[in-house]
Order: C-alpha cells, then structure tokens, then sequence
C-alpha cells in the first residue's frame, strides 16, 4: 500500500533563485531553471550531501558534527511572502533577500505541510520536505541594507510564514512556471506530540 497519498493542491514555482557566497549577507540570485542533484541545487552555497551541524541541532548534536544534509532547498509560499511583507509595512519583499531557492504559489498552509511530503516537479524532479523553516535573524541584515529601517520587523513578521526546508530525493529541473504536485505521509498526526512539547 502506497505510504503517500497524492493532494489536490497543486503548486506553481513563481520564483527560482540559487545562493551564492557566504550566509553573512543572505542573497539568492534569480533563475529561469535550477539542476537539481542529490548533493542538492548545483552551484548553490548549500549544495553538499554533507553538512557541518548548526545550533539548531544542538540537542543531538556538537557543532560541526557531519550529518545529512537535510537542508538543501529553501522554499517559501507566495501568499506567505506577501504577508510578510505587509505585517512589515512593505509594498513587497524580494525572495532574493531571504535566501530563497524556490516560492510557490497555490498550496495552502504551505509552512505547515508535513514532514516527510513530496514535492514533484514536471520533469520528475522530487523534493523530500524535512522540517518547517523557522525565522532567524540573519535575512533581517539583508533586508536592512535593501529597505533601511525595516530590517528588525522581518523575524517577527515570518513567525510561522517562513515556509520549509527540503532534500533532493529524485534528480532533475525546475523550471519557472513549472506545477508542483504535492504528496502527503498517508498517517495519522503522532498521539504524543502535545506531550513532547510539553516536556
């Protein structure tokens, strides 16, 4: 029995963009198509099958302990941008600011799809999506050099908009313009997890 169950919320990439450089200054540049590889995006800053560990795995890990690299792609929702920019007091704000690989348009809650769904592009391209992105400050440099003074409104403003990140599953491309199809984890939400997060 298959574990995923296809959805019917079809997604469509509006934005492609491949980070190059250090993360001191977060900037994705704009792309009419991205190669995606199992070591992730091609020529991309978080390309790697491996990473070094970072604070947000702490609790398992030391710093700069090697481990999957889980987070190749960083994806956002086009509807969640926008209302980031407007909690912001911005008319808009450009994905390139946020490091963004990838925005898509047309998937509900996008931040809050599953852990463990799919992401297919048209050319057969896959995305396994691990965990929900969380808002840190480091887009806020970014976004302060490019609009001044609203730089420190950013981390607040994408609490629970700031969308999800991914490995490659299936290689391929995507393209702009390209429809996503959405898989989902055929099972039911773990009977524990309030008390986890109440421990």
């Amino acid at each position: 029995m298959p574990i995923l169950k296809a959805t019917p919320f079809p997604g469509r990439i509006t934005f492609l963009g491949r980070m190059i450089g250090t993360y001191d200054l977060l900037h994705s540049e704009p792309c009419a198509s991205l190669k995606a590889t199992f070591a992730g995006i091609e020529g991309e800053t978080h390309e790697g099958l491996s990473v070094p560990s970072c604070t947000r795995m702490t609790p398992l890990y030391r710093k700069g302990t090697a481990i999957a690299n889980t987070r190749q792609v960083s994806i956002l929702s086009g509807e969640d941008l926008a209302d980031i920019s407007a909690k912001m007091g911005l008319e808009s704000l450009s994905p390139s600011l946020l490091g963004a690989t990838m925005v898509v348009e047309g998937i509900p809650d996008f931040s809050y799809i599953p852990p463990g769904s799919r992401l297919q592009g048209s050319s057969g391209a896959t995305l396994v999506v691990n965990l929900n992105n969380r808002p840190c400050t480091i887009p806020s440099r970014a976004i302060e050099a490019q609009h001044p003074g609203f730089g420190a409104a950013f981390t607040k403003a994408a609490k629970d908009r700031r969308g999800v990140v991914a490995w490659v599953e299936r290689e391929g491309t995507f393209a702009l313009g390209d429809s996503l199809s959405l898989h989902i984890p055929d099972q039911r939400v773990w009977a524990h997890l309030d008390a986890a997060r109440k421990a």
